[in-house]
């Protein structure tokens, strides 16, 4: 009897555990797939791919023209799948498309993947928007600055960089002509020459000019570079190159990169340079008191102050070390804007981590300057001609940017500077810091000055 109990009870507590088991099982959730980049990209169609999802049976494909999938490109609305991929073809050239995935079992559909966006190769023979960017700028509701940045040279009045400056931008930056190594030829000694011919020329044409850069580790001049004298002394000499640069500007540029890249790639710490050595861990605070100091009595009491960096999206260390240097900046009432340099591929930064970027520092009430921006192409080394896909590519690129930077509070714009005007003068090229020997086209002008997909991108971010 006791063993026919007992045979009794193992089976109801089998049968329980076996019910239990399937109700786990029907309950459990379906995983949402994670969507990969596509492949065997051509002018009419790509190979969608995605990740294996446990208890799946097949997968439902959706392929838009729009990012929000508010339409569908005929037979891509939930086309079932049961591999891992999937040809998606009669599609056009030169277009932009997006995908994404579900799970799906025998009565379970699970949410979806992330986005995966994709330009088709070829031509979608559509010409490019000649509109002058400013121009366009200006009609919006919170216009802001349309800059580039430009040598002494290109200023010859009736020139192609002239004509095209006078016509597309708003705002100018030195490309490295204002620095401290190319004014400053010894103590209280300075050249002005040509710095002060790219500020005559701004100002002529009712153009702003933005100040770059007061401080910056990779522009010491040798004299300063090689000072013998004591840390106090040296910190003096600063202070007074900082004191007459912002006195000799005041009331001709409207603001200033007080220091550039302060902030070292590698753990979030700051960057070990002559003026961290030599003046300590508060040398940038003591940089912007200066300048604003110098500002105040030279009667320039609307100079906006700009800290400048790059590389901040991608680099979260470097990102929050940046902003606990804006907080006591901003804690003492020293700075007005931080200026992202925006040296971007077409592959990275994501539009995630631009957003996230950039609106810590809307969070923060500082003004924002793009500063430095070009999008490379080829950061690989992977092409050698400027390829349909790649130049589509670049152009949703610098979309996307300038259309999160438009999408900006109005209080949070200042400008959106591109880092020159043709790619063959481009330094991405020839950057030995990049390695990268090879062909690149980071700008919105060729060789020959003719626009690119690329303005029209910067245009069309600006809708």
């Amino acid at each position: 009897m006791k063993i026919r109990f007992l045979l009794m009870l193992a089976s109801v507590v089998f049968f329980i555990n076996a019910c239990s088991k399937d109700d786990n099982e029907a309950v459990a959730a379906l995983e949402a797939p994670i969507a990969n980049a596509p492949k065997d990209v051509n002018d009419h169609g790509f190979r969608a791919k995605w990740n294996y999802v446990s208890n799946s049976k097949s997968y439902l494909l959706d392929v838009s023209t729009t990012e929000n999938f508010t339409s569908f490109v005929p037979n891509y609305n939930a086309k079932p799948v049961t591999d891992l991929n999937e040809v998606v073809a009669g599609l056009n050239g030169g277009t932009q498309y997006y995908y994404r995935v579900r799970a799906k079992s025998e009565t379970e559909i699970s949410g979806y993947s992330n986005v995966i966006s994709v330009v088709t190769t070829g031509s979608s023979n559509i010409p490019e928007d000649p509109t002058f960017l400013k121009v366009k700028a200006n009609k919006l509701a919170n216009p802001f600055f349309i800059g580039m940045a430009v040598k002494a040279s290109q200023l010859t009045s009736g020139s192609a960089y002239d004509i095209i400056l006078k016509n597309e931008f708003s705002s100018i930056s030195a490309e490295y002509e204002m620095k401290m190594d190319q004014i400053s030829t010894a103590s209280g000694v300075y050249n002005w020459t040509v710095a002060d011919k790219i500020v005559a020329y701004g100002n002529a044409n009712t153009i702003n000019v933005h100040g770059h850069a007061l401080v910056w580790h990779n522009s010491v001049p040798a004299w300063l570079k090689n000072y013998s004298g004591t840390d106090a002394e040296f910190a003096a000499e600063v202070k007074k190159y900082i004191t007459d640069v912002v006195t000799h500007y005041a009331g001709k540029i409207k603001s200033w990169d007080v220091v550039n890249e302060a902030v070292d790639d590698n753990g979030g710490n700051m960057r070990n340079t002559i003026f961290l050595q030599r003046m300590g861990p508060n040398y940038v605070k003591d940089c912007f008191q200066w300048a604003r100091n110098a500002a105040n009595a030279a009667g320039d009491t609307s100079l906006l102050l700009f800290y400048n960096d790059y590389a901040t999206s991608t680099n979260i260390p470097k990102q929050d070390k940046v902003f606990s240097l804006m907080d006591d900046l901003k804690a003492s009432k020293l700075i007005d804007g931080i200026g992202f340099q925006m040296h971007n591929t077409y592959l990275s930064p994501t539009k995630a981590q631009l957003e996230t970027d950039l609106n810590r520092a809307v969070t923060k009430g500082l003004k924002i300057h793009v500063s430095e921006l070009d999008i490379q192409v080829n950061p690989s080394n992977d092409i050698s001609t400027f390829t349909n896909e790649r130049r589509l590519a670049q152009k949703e690129k610098y979309k996307e940017i300038v259309k999160i930077y438009n999408a900006l509070p109005a209080a949070n714009k200042y400008a959106l500077t591109v880092w020159g005007m043709k790619d063959n003068e481009s330094w991405i090229p020839f950057s030995t810091e990049l390695n990268h020997p090879g062909n690149d086209w980071p700008l919105l002008y060729d060789s020959n000055f003719a626009i690119k997909s690329s303005h029209t991108g910067f245009l069309e971010g600006l809708d």
